[in-house]
């Protein structure tokens, strides 16, 4: 007997999962609402326990917040785009490790308003830059990249050492930065322009510079000449940079 006749080839085809998948691939709008949902539901399962956490960032021995010459030369890094070739994010991978040191921790980023994390990198990363050159170095670095790296593609920064900077609003600064959880404390802010001058100046009375940030406040006339210039500021952050973290002692908490 014909199929038709028996009228099992009248029955309607039953609807596979990716039959109703074509109603959102076919609907723009729609595709558009499900895919927020989706995302907004991952999101929220990924970052809402964070704020429940107590050791999101752990407590790390040797972290500090910035030093006034310090974070002037951080705002001006950020200021001529030096994070767009530069990352401060060691991944913990074997090759990052070998060439550029420890993996980067969270709590090295703890003060950074903006953070400095990112993989785009058409220059080395920073992140442990600090103390492995000169400040001679540095200088030469900025004035004429290729001088000391030829087949840099860095633009020269010179200029810097032209603009002088007298840190007249650095006590506001700081301020700022205590609104957003930087724990600075009075001290910090009432003695940040006293600061700001003695960490570029090794002959001066820096030891209330010391007593506040730690031996690990590091004191030069980082570009060699008089004045404090922008030059001094940038390399006495980049100088900063890695060099708060023991990492001879430092056992992650998963391990201890």
């Amino acid at each position: 007997m014909p199929a038709s006749a028996s009228g099992v080839g009248d029955r309607p085809k039953k609807k596979t999962f990716l039959d109703r998948h074509q109603i959102l691939e076919r609907n723009v709008t729609l595709l558009a609402i499900f895919a927020f949902l989706v995302v907004t539901i991952g999101g929220i399962v990924q970052i809402a326990p964070l704020f429940w956490l107590e050791n999101t960032i752990e407590e790390v021995e040797g972290m500090r917040p910035y030093t006034p010459l310090e974070l002037t030369g951080r705002d001006i890094y950020i200021r001529e785009g030096c994070y767009v070739c530069h990352s401060q994010m060691i991944r913990p991978m074997r090759d990052e490790v070998e060439r550029y040191g420890h993996y980067s921790l969270a709590a090295e980023s703890q003060y950074d308003h903006p953070f400095q994390w990112g993989s785009k990198r058409t220059g080395p990363d920073l992140a442990r830059v600090g103390g492995r050159y000169s400040n001679a170095w540095h200088v030469d670095h900025l004035r004429d990249p290729q001088s000391v790296v030829p087949e840099s593609v860095m633009p020269k920064y010179g200029y810097l050492e032209e603009r002088l900077i007298d840190g007249r609003y650095v006590d506001e600064l700081l301020a700022t930065h205590k609104l957003v959880g930087v724990p600075y404390e009075d001290a910090h802010i009432e003695n940040a322009r006293a600061d700001f001058k003695a960490q570029a100046d090794p002959d001066s009375d820096y030891d209330g510079l010391i007593e506040r940030y730690g031996e690990s406040a590091q004191v030069a006339n980082f570009d060699g000449r008089p004045g404090i210039s922008e030059a001094d500021a940038l390399i006495a952050y980049l100088q900063m940079l890695g060099t708060l973290v023991d990492f001879s002692t430092f056992t992650p908490v998963a391990s201890r």
